[in-house]
């Protein structure tokens, strides 16, 4: 699901690689080198900054001339759901695997705007409940103040929602939960020298508070309030070797004024401690008329992640929080098949005048699944 310029440019440089300068090309794609390629045209694709429908299907692999070369095989079992499952329950896990795959292609639901709008059964709703944000949590997190100092418990819990703001909502109710003494981290916000700003600019017009203002999803916050014991999740690759890379997921140990000792919670590094410090950030959001520096702590409170970044994970527990319908190809999708069972998922879904509902919009592509079916 990566952007098909990153495939055509590994295409370009093997043949390179394999021929030279001799002149000879081949016709095989990298350079007659055999690669695999894994990944659901179901699933959400390559994120296209203000992307239309056309942009973003125009950008995945399989409008590539690359496509045209390959042979395309088809898994057909729910892994995730079927490792491990009794006898009993291969019926009600097939049913339900099957019902997953028709959200993934649009085949369910009447249309609404060009996209389907579902029904979600009754058993996986969150319905007439005075709290439904409380009653999710509890569900996702029980008992959370006496076992969050287990160490797989929030290895796979986890609790989705379509957007940052959604998510940051419910991370701060979640952060208020938890006892102990908040420990604020401001950051150090700047510009940064940029060769390719023009004459007219004047740095002096974007004060301080205006910068520290700035929200971005590839940055952390300009204020970032921890406790011990909170779960975050890591925004920056930091070492690979020991699995700390954008999205692992670590528990908060202690709070230092220069460093945060942290024990990894996912992964296969989990009970691996470390100790993360402040790096200096610069966004790649092109919209911003100047280099924003942010000096701070490259890290989230992780209770709540976005769909987005839950893509590739398995977990037990998953509540879905849907103030605002999913806006991408595949985002309901993803959400539904991250649990390992059917009872491991429960939704909360909102409509236009904040009460519960039963239905909720899925944004499917369908064209996308073309020339690979």
């Amino acid at each position: 699901m990566i952007h098909k310029h990153a495939f055509e440019a590994l295409d370009r440089t093997l043949n390179d690689v394999m021929h030279g300068d001799s002149g000879n090309s081949s016709e095989a794609v990298f350079g007659g080198k055999v690669v695999v390629f894994g990944g659901d045209f179901r699933q959400i694709l390559p994120v296209v900054t203000n992307g239309t429908r056309s942009k973003c299907v125009n950008d995945c692999i399989n409008s590539s001339y690359i496509l045209s070369k390959c042979k395309v095989l088809k898994l057909t079992k729910n892994m995730r759901l079927t490792v491990g499952c009794r006898s009993s329950d291969v019926e009600n896990i097939i049913e339900f695997a099957d019902w997953l795959l028709d959200i993934g292609q649009g085949n369910v639901g009447g249309p609404n705007d060009g996209q389907p709008v579902i029904d979600i059964p009754d058993d996986l709703l969150i319905l007439n409940s005075v709290d439904p944000m409380g009653d999710l949590i509890t569900f996702v997190y029980p008992n959370i103040l006496d076992r969050f100092n287990e160490l797989t418990y929030f290895k796979d819990r986890a609790l989705l929602a379509p957007v940052n703001e959604v998510v940051q909502e419910i991370n701060e109710r979640m952060l208020a939960i938890f006892l102990g003494e908040e420990v604020e981290y401001p950051s150090s916000d700047s510009l940064a020298e940029c060769e390719d700003v023009s004459e007219d600019f004047d740095p002096h017009l974007y004060s301080h508070d205006l910068l520290n203002g700035l929200k971005m999803s590839e940055m952390p916050n300009h204020r970032l309030v921890l406790k011990v014991g909170v779960p975050i999740m890591l925004l920056r690759n930091i070492n690979h070797k020991k699995g700390l890379c954008n999205g692992t997921r670590l528990q908060v140990v202690s709070l230092g004024r220069r460093v945060i000792d942290a024990k990894v919670v996912s992964g296969t590094n989990i009970g691996y401690r470390t100790l993360i410090s402040r790096v200096t950030l610069t966004p790649t959001d092109k919209k911003l008329p100047f280099r924003l520096k942010r000096r701070q702590f490259p890290i989230s409170v992780c209770f709540v992640m976005t769909i987005n970044k839950s893509q590739g994970q398995s977990l037990s527990r998953v509540g879905l929080y849907l103030k605002d319908p999913v806006f991408s190809h595949g985002q309901l999708y993803v959400a539904l098949s991250r649990v390992k069972s059917r009872d491991g998922i429960k939704l909360v879904i909102l409509d236009k005048e904040s009460k519960l509902a039963n239905k909720t919009t899925n944004v499917v592509y369908k064209e996308i699944f073309g020339n690979v079916e």
